[in-house]
This record gives C-alpha cells, structure tokens and sequence, in this order.
C-alpha cells in the first residue's frame, strides 16, 4: 500500500449544509452530478470550440487568423495562472457561492464574447470567461471528493469526465457548423442560456463546504507562481513564431525558472501557499501530477495535428474532419461504466503503466493512413483512442486524490486543473513545432510526411510517462477495492 507521508495540518472543515464525506452519496446526488457536468462540458467546450471558427472571426473583425491566435492563448493562459486561486476561495466563501460565482463570470464573459467589435475587445472578452472557467474543474473535483467515499468517487468522475471529453470533441465540430452554417459569435452566445440555468442548479443542488478557519491569501506565492506560468506558456508559444530569436526563448525559459524558484523558497515559509509543494510528498499525488504532465504533453496535440492531416493533407471540409472527433467520445462512453472495475482488479500501477503503453503504440499506428486511406478505418483508429484515452484521464485524475484526507482534496483538485492546463498549452505548442519542424512544402504530401514524423515523435514523449507510473507500489489502492 503507498504510504501517506505527512501532509501539513489543515483546520477542521465546517460543512455549512450537510453531505456525506464517506461511502454515502448527498441528496440530490443526480442533479449534483447534472450540475458539475454542464459545468465542466462549457468550460472544455470552450478550450476548442474557437479553433475552426479562426478563419470566419479574423474575417469579421478584419485582422490577420494568425492574430485570433491571441484569443486562444489568452483564455487558457487565465485558467492555468487563476486555478490555484481556486482553494482559499473555496475555503473562504463555501462552494455554493464560489460555483455561482464561477458561472456568473464564464457566463457574463461568454456574452462579452459574442458582443466583441474588435481583437482586443474578445481577448479582454476570454480572459473574463477564463477568470469563471478557472474556478469551475477544481471547485467541482472537491465537490465530487467531499461528497463520494473512495469506492463511489470514480464512477462520479467517470460521469462528468464523460461531459468534459464531449465538449472537448463536439467543440471544434460545433465551431466549425455556427461559423458556416450561423455565425461565429453564436459559439460564445450559446453558453449564457446554459449558465442562467446552471445558476438555478446550483442554488438547488450545490452542497456548502468550506473552512471554519481559512487563513490569509497568499499574494506574493500567487503573483509568483502566476509569473513563473505566464513566462512558461509564452516560451512555448514563442518557440515557433518567426520573428522570435534565441537570446528571447532562452531569456523568457530563464525567468520562468527563477520565478519557480523563488516560489519553491517561498512556499517553505508560509502557512498556506497557494500551491502546497508539501502535497507532492505524498507519492500518489506525485506520480499522477508527473505522469499526467508527461502523458499530456505528448497527447494534447493529437486533435491538432489530425485536424491538419486530414484538412491539409486529406482535402477534407473542417466539418468532416471535426465529425472524425465523435468515435473518440463514443469510445469514450463506452468504457467509462467498465473503469472502476478495472482499478478495483489491477490498481492503479498496473492500469496506467500498461495503458500509457497502449496509448504511446495507438500514436504511433497514427502514422500509418494515408491520403487515400478510407475514412472508416481512420474513424475505427480514433473510436479505439478515445477507448484507451478515457481510462487514461480518468484514472490520473482520481489517482491524485486516493491517499490524501478529506481537507486537501481542495488544494490536491487545483494543482491538478493547474498542470492538466499547462500540460494542455505545452502539448499544443509542441505539436505545433513539430508541424514545423517536419514540413517542407504547402503540398497534401507535405503535410502526410509531417503528420506522420511528428505523431511517432508524441509517442515516444507518452511512452515516457509509463515509467513515472510504475513508480507507485505495487499494491496502489484503488477506490474499487479499498471498500467491501
């Protein structure tokens, strides 16, 4: 069984409502879920919906699609820097409140987004929705960890990860169908009928936790922490722009490492830093951050470069290839009910060493169609990836939660939402880079070759993360089977 190591001491939690903090599910626990869910598929909707809508937004605020890049960055940017605001807001204010706090904002900058005349108008628009997106994933994790015991959290969080994945695969196809077939600004539009309503839900369904004793907010940890972040994204979102030197990649990688530094002195000196580096002595929650970290930077530009493939390389339509996304989720429902299952009967070392094979093998087969393959084959390739990737997901996220007691789980969610969001951006940046890197030509042909360098290149990156897994003791316990 992994030891848990000492964790610092954390104040009684004062539950403003009652809810279950053992094997027993809260009142209500459908519309809990219904409400967590919605919330995660807007915030991941969100994350891709803009990428194929580029070409139709750059076209109505006259700007260069290169420049919409800016919109992207922007919103994932605020949630990797705001999410570890996420546990001293919860622990001050209660979920309830936080959560309807958190829709409001995404809800009121979904609605900015839609109304934006010029660029700077909707990035300042994204930056507002990723302010509210930040708190949604962590403040909804704690609330699934307070309100399930060990042996029923994992098919909760299979539920709404299941929502979460939808939105992350419907997005780029919903983008593409309103920019053609409507317009652009109903993709943001679309979220502010969705968070009215998830604002009933909350007051009906959110139980209250919080902390009878929060303590102070760390300014001077989260200023630093945020800096050493925004130094981090802009390296990899520099590293293949044109007019970016040397001097300035190795100047910007040098300050990120001297901030983090600074935070690292810095969070050994206070009573409750905004990142709790005490937290990673516990091995479980070390592990599943490295691994997720690693298996995330090799497989969060996978949808990038298959897009590129098939639009650049295929001929096909940005619809066509965005409906190539749906066996993913369909895969990914399929074996959602199976996961707790198979935690309970192999642990979590077993599972995630041998499907982090799995998944390092399907990423390189990736590289076997062609322009001619036909799209049947493609789609069985994607339905088997969405299959392995769900248990992928699934099981790192618990995995960070499964020694830790019921007061951390706050803090534990948002160092996982905060490296899930960088892993994200330095995936996509890498994917971006190898594209580059690869590519010599605008031809079909071109774009197969790079295509096919570049997924063999994320595969070795993933088959690395197999080995941070094996790290976990043997006997990992697993939600499934540490209950009767």
């Amino acid at each position: 069984m992994i030891l848990r190591a000492d964790v610092p001491h954390a104040a009684p939690i004062a539950d403003a409502a009652p809810a279950a903090t053992g094997g027993a599910a809260p009142t209500r626990v459908s519309g809990l879920l219904w409400l967590i869910s919605a919330a995660f598929f807007m915030q991941t909707l969100d994350s891709t919906i803009v990428n194929t809508a580029v070409p139709s937004i750059a076209e109505a605020l006259a700007v260069p699609p290169l420049s919409i890049k800016t919109a992207l960055t922007s919103y994932v940017l605020t949630l990797a820097v705001c999410i570890p605001a996420s546990p001293w807001l919860t622990d001050r204010f209660g979920t309830r409140r936080i959560f309807a706090a958190a829709i409001a904002v995404f809800t009121l900058g979904s609605l900015l987004c839609g109304l934006a005349q010029s660029l700077p108008q909707l990035v300042a628009a994204r930056v507002v929705q990723g302010l509210g997106g930040a708190l949604l994933l962590p403040v909804g994790r704690f609330v699934l960890v307070r309100s399930y015991g060990h042996r029923d959290f994992v098919a909760a969080m299979s539920t709404v990860a299941t929502f979460g994945l939808l939105g992350s695969v419907l997005g780029p196809l919903l983008g593409g169908a309103l920019s053609q077939l409507a317009s652009w600004r109903w993709i943001f539009l679309v979220n502010v009928p969705a968070g009215l309503f998830g604002l009933w839900l909350n007051r009906r369904e959110m139980p209250e936790f919080r902390r009878a004793d929060a303590g102070a907010f760390d300014p001077v940890g989260f200023v630093l922490f945020a800096l050493a972040a925004s130094l981090l994204l802009a390296v990899a979102e520099r590293a293949d722009a044109r007019d970016t030197t040397w001097p300035m990649i190795v100047a910007l990688a040098a300050g990120a490492v001297a901030l983090g530094a600074l935070y690292v002195r810095h969070s050994g000196r206070v009573a409750r830093p905004v990142i709790d580096l005490g937290l990673l002595r516990t091995r479980s929650v070390a592990v599943s951050l490295a691994g997720g970290l690693c298996t995330r930077l090799g497989v969060s530009g996978m949808f990038l470069l298959l897009v590129l493939f098939l639009q650049m390389g295929c001929g096909w339509s940005p619809i066509a290839a965005g409906l190539m996304m749906v066996p993913q989720a369909l895969g990914a429902m399929l074996v959602k009910p199976l996961i707790h299952r198979l935690l309970g009967r192999y642990g979590y070392r077993r599972l995630l060493a041998a499907n982090t094979v799995v998944v390092a093998l399907l990423l390189a087969l990736f590289a076997l169609p062609s322009a001619q393959t036909p799209a049947w084959m493609i789609a069985a390739q994607v339905f088997v990836y969405g299959l392995v990737m769900s248990l992928q997901y699934t099981a790192m996220n618990t995995l960070t939660f499964v020694d830790l007691p019921p007061e951390h789980a706050a803090m534990a969610a948002s160092m996982g939402s905060t490296v899930q969001y960088l892993a994200m951006s330095f995936g996509i940046a890498l994917a971006t880079l190898l594209m580059a890197v690869f590519l010599h030509g605008q031809t079909p042909e071109a774009y197969v070759f790079a295509f096919r360098r570049a997924v063999l290149a994320v595969a070795l990156l993933t088959l690395a993360a197999a080995a941070v897994f094996r790290l976990l003791r043997l006997d990992a316990p697993s939600p499934a089977a540490s209950t009767p």
